[in-house]
């Protein structure tokens, strides 16, 4: 049986079933092995996690611990209160007009990214007014119809990871603040900030960034030490705003204290560093890296439901999931009637049923695709499901 527990529980002879943290959050070798000492408890609960998963049937049991099927109601009664609070904003621009302009501003986003991180290499400095002007484009997109742009997010490829990350966070960034209300000026600052997050990267060597299998505890640190020269390189660059430097150097402290650079706790963080972790973590367990296997977009935002319990900011990480849908643009989803489709378009007035292009069966074969709108149909949303299972190209369907 899997139990969850409080990490001060912890004991040698437990074995965890998942350390309930983010890939980029711990260096174990696995997610889950046997506690074998006082020693291997006591580096779990340094990763600044509250709660673990256990194996009973592998290891010591603790009485009276929720299993994982209780756990994951009460994650479920969070969603139904997202679901029952959701609103309907202005009507977007026609998905169809915007899909084309979103792709081509994707690739021109990450070849911009991808040359200043060599130039950062270089010793060269960031010049905004390059920058300036794509951040403009993705917010306009953004503003238009976010449909287009969002479900690009999750094609990623390995060698170019953390230029692609950059632009999805920037991208998601963009789209969170535009939910949230905030002036556009402010949202085109948040932007520069998400775009510009992980510059120090480019000070980490690529044998650390591309490691094919977990870090030493010093790689550990080096990786960690990209937030430190993010803020230095952007301290740097003229004309950068304290809003864009807040999301650079904030984007990996926790609400609760646990996280780093400098254990920044509640209200220390600003708003757009508390955006900025949401959307960091969120993008980092949804993609496919070396060793780690990217989570479905709607599994990544149980997790954040879960873990914001302690760090995150609760209403933020729902205003986020309402953000982009309970089932995100371009996720895989089972439908009742067997078939498998691809969310197309969201209706944050009904987001358990969004537009889907339907494609497949689960008995095994392709049917001719059709695009269903969910608020008028029969057939519902029953599970999300992982395009790699499956052996489905995502980037066949998204959105066209």
């Amino acid at each position: 049986m899997i139990k969850l527990i409080p990490v001060d529980r912890l004991l040698p002879g437990m074995y965890i079933h998942d350390l309930n943290c983010g890939w980029m959050e711990h260096n174990f070798v696995r997610n889950s092995f046997e506690v074998s000492d006082m020693a291997t408890a006591e580096k779990v609960r340094a990763l600044g996690t509250h709660e673990v998963y256990i194996d009973t049937d592998r290891g010591l049991d603790v009485a009276n611990a929720p299993t994982l099927e209780e756990a994951a109601h009460e994650v479920d009664e969070q969603i139904e209160a997202i679901v029952t609070t959701s609103t309907s904003p202005v009507a977007p621009a026609s998905l169809a007009d915007e899909v084309a302009r979103a792709r081509l501003l994707h690739r021109e986003a990450n070849v911009i990214v991808r040359n200043m991180m060599g130039d950062i290499r270089l010793g060269k400095q960031i010049e905004l007014e390059r920058i300036e002007p794509l951040v403009t484009q993705i917010v306009d997109s953004i503003f238009r119809q976010q449909d287009a742009l969002l479900p690009l997010s999750l094609l990623k490829s390995h060698d170019e990871y953390t230029f692609q990350h950059s632009v999805s966070v920037c991208t998601l960034m963009t789209s969170f603040a535009r939910a949230l209300a905030l002036p556009r000026e402010i949202i085109h600052e948040i932007a520069i900030g998400a775009l510009l997050h992980d510059v120090g990267k480019a000070k980490v060597p690529d044998a650390i960034l591309n490691k094919p299998a977990k870090l030493t505890d010093a790689e550990f640190d080096k990786m960690k030490s990209h937030v430190v020269q993010s803020k230095v390189i952007l301290l740097g660059t003229p004309g950068i705003s304290d809003i864009a430097l807040d999301v650079a150097a904030q984007h990996h402290e926790r609400f609760d204290g646990t996280g780093y650079p400098n254990k920044l706790k509640g209200e220390q963080i600003s708003l757009y560093g508390q955006m900025g972790a949401i959307v960091d973590v969120y993008d980092a367990l949804t993609s496919n890296r070396c060793y780690h296997k990217g989570r479905p977009p709607t599994e990544a935002l149980r997790k954040l439901l879960e873990w914001s319990k302690f760090h995150f900011k609760p209403d933020l990480v729902q205003a986020f999931i309402r953000t982009i849908g309970i089932y995100p643009s371009g996720s895989l989803v089972r439908l009742e009637s067997g078939r498998l489709a691809v969310v197309q378009e969201q209706h944050t007035d009904k987001l358990m049923q969004p537009t889907v292009k339907v494609m497949f069966h689960t008995k095994g074969h392709y049917l001719t695709p059709e695009i269903v709108d969910l608020r008028r149909s029969q057939d519902r949303i029953v599970s999300h499901e992982s395009f790699e299972e499956w052996k489905i190209d995502p980037q066949q369907w998204l959105p066209a």
